[in-house]
């Protein structure tokens, strides 16, 4: 081809036939067929845009008539109870919204394992002459740290309870968890109490014996060996209550005070519950304020412990010459108690270092006392932290920062008069669940995080029934337990 064939213009091609459309296609440049499918989509796509709109606009979805279930929140939930059956839908909603309390039966034990314990308590004293008495009710539970376990039998016992949580039933065949009423704190300090004649005789009481009496009791019951004990609760605050045969119930539930003496294979916040102590002292009647409170730090305890609380002594020697602080040797007795309440409502903070275990009544004493805690105990647990946020109610300080001389209290005083105040604040609003014998205290939140293991409990039971029975050295991949980590949270 010369150069003027390549200056001619061409000439135009003919329309071809809507019969030769299809080969016209085939035969069309990439780029020119790209084009036109990009036109072609994004005509459809305003096509349904515009239908979507119309119809939305002139023809809305009645709610009433809807598939869609507006009770759920339009959620991942929501879309995988999409993914189930319709059946198994609708048992899960079902459980979701009509569960309700927790069917709890109460174990009718043998009275030496109740009302029995009391009196054998008593006689130790030379409280009681003639036993057991005639009338349960003249019987007084002793003052006591550890008194949840009379709390929560009294409240089982009570007529016209409060049953938003738990519900008591007779029938043990429409029960969800069994409670086993057994005294295992106050039975635990009866036993090296001699009577107040001195005789060396002693009473005669074993709370060894009455562990394995409880623990043959138990076996022989239906539906303790039906599930092997996944679903009873037992009380156990004190911590070496139930020590001969915690191996033996550490299926079940567990009311702790804390995990200090429990190995990690026996108890966890998985399917424990984290009870507080009873406080001790009398609860603050004022408001909130500074003013009445002099003293910068306060301390009253037995300084020389075991364990974790070989700090106490450390603390004693960096902080008894501080100006500002008390901090004083102590057992406990009444005119100890007394002394307590009277340091702790006059002074700003309350340290709570940790003794033979991480925990101790001490903590709820200042919280009810409105004397922020200052907690230098690294394993601590504590109770309800699903509900209550510590950070704002008190101040945790490392163990090795604390025994620095000088850190504590330097750090203290730098906390302003406003700070001090929202902690009081914060403490004022969660006292209630430190109250035992409040209505909507500290037993009504114990049954609420009792009903919360139920699903678990289910979960383990049925995991049981379909497992080989497996020896293993290392903890069950059920078990979480509690703070092993070495994690602290600095002030």
């Amino acid at each position: 081809m010369n150069s003027n064939d390549r200056t001619k213009p061409r000439k135009p091609r003919a329309l071809l036939s809507s019969s030769s459309s299809s080969e016209t296609l085939t035969h069309m440049p990439k780029m020119a067929r790209k084009s036109l499918l990009q036109s072609t989509v994004a005509t459809i796509l305003l096509v349904f845009g515009l239908y979507g709109l119309f119809t939305t606009l002139f023809n809305p979805i009645n709610p009433h008539n809807s598939r869609l279930d507006l009770s759920l929140p339009l959620d991942s939930y929501s879309t995988s109870l999409s993914l189930l059956s319709t059946k198994s839908r609708e048992n899960l909603l079902e459980f979701s919204r009509n569960s309700g309390p927790v069917k709890v039966f109460m174990y009718d034990l043998p009275r030496k394992f109740t009302y029995g314990v009391i009196e054998s308590y008593a006689v130790a004293r030379g409280g009681l002459g003639k036993v057991p008495v005639d009338d349960v009710s003249a019987l007084k539970y002793p003052g006591h740290q550890h008194s949840g376990e009379w709390y929560l039998f009294s409240d089982l016992i009570r007529e016209n309870r409060d049953e938003r949580f738990v519900v008591r039933v007779s029938d043990p065949k429409k029960a969800d968890l069994f409670y086993v009423p057994f005294f295992s704190s106050l039975s635990l300090v009866v036993n090296p109490i001699r009577p107040a004649n001195g005789d060396d005789a002693g009473t005669g009481y074993s709370d060894e014996e009455m562990q394995e009496s409880l623990m043959e009791w138990l076996e022989q019951q239906e539906y303790w060996k039906r599930n092997n004990g996944w679903d009873h609760v037992f009380i156990c605050q004190d911590p070496n209550a139930l020590r001969l045969i915690v191996d033996r119930v550490k299926n079940g539930i567990l009311l702790v005070s804390d995990f200090g003496r429990l190995r990690s294979d026996t108890a966890s916040l998985v399917k424990d519950v984290i009870l507080p102590y009873a406080h001790r002292i009398r609860s603050y009647s004022g408001g909130i304020g500074v003013e009445d409170r002099k003293s910068l730090l306060f301390f009253m305890g037995n300084r020389y412990r075991k364990e974790g609380g070989k700090i106490r002594d450390l603390l004693f020697q960096i902080l008894e010459e501080e100006d500002g602080v008390i901090i004083k040797h102590g057992a406990q007795s009444r005119e100890s108690r007394r002394m307590a309440s009277q340091g702790m409502h006059s002074s700003k903070f309350c340290l709570h270092p940790a003794g033979d275990t991480p925990s101790a009544c001490r903590l709820f004493d200042a919280i009810v006392s409105l004397c922020v805690p200052v907690i230098v105990s690294d394993q601590i647990e504590l109770p309800f932290e699903d509900v209550i946020d510590y950070r704002k109610i008190a101040i945790f300080v490392d163990s090795t920062s604390a025994v620095k001389p000088g850190f504590l209290v330097k750090k203290l005083r730098k906390i302003t008069r406003q700070r001090i105040l929202q902690y009081q604040r914060e403490m004022q609003q969660v006292t209630r669940y430190f109250e035992y014998e409040y209505p909507n205290g500290t037993v009504s939140e114990i049954w609420r995080q009792v009903s919360m293991k139920l699903p678990l409990i289910k979960l383990m039971i049925n995991r049981e029934k379909r497992l080989v029975m497996r020896e293993t050295t290392e903890p069950d991949c059920s078990c979480l337990c509690s703070n092993q980590s070495e994690i602290r949270t600095i002030l």
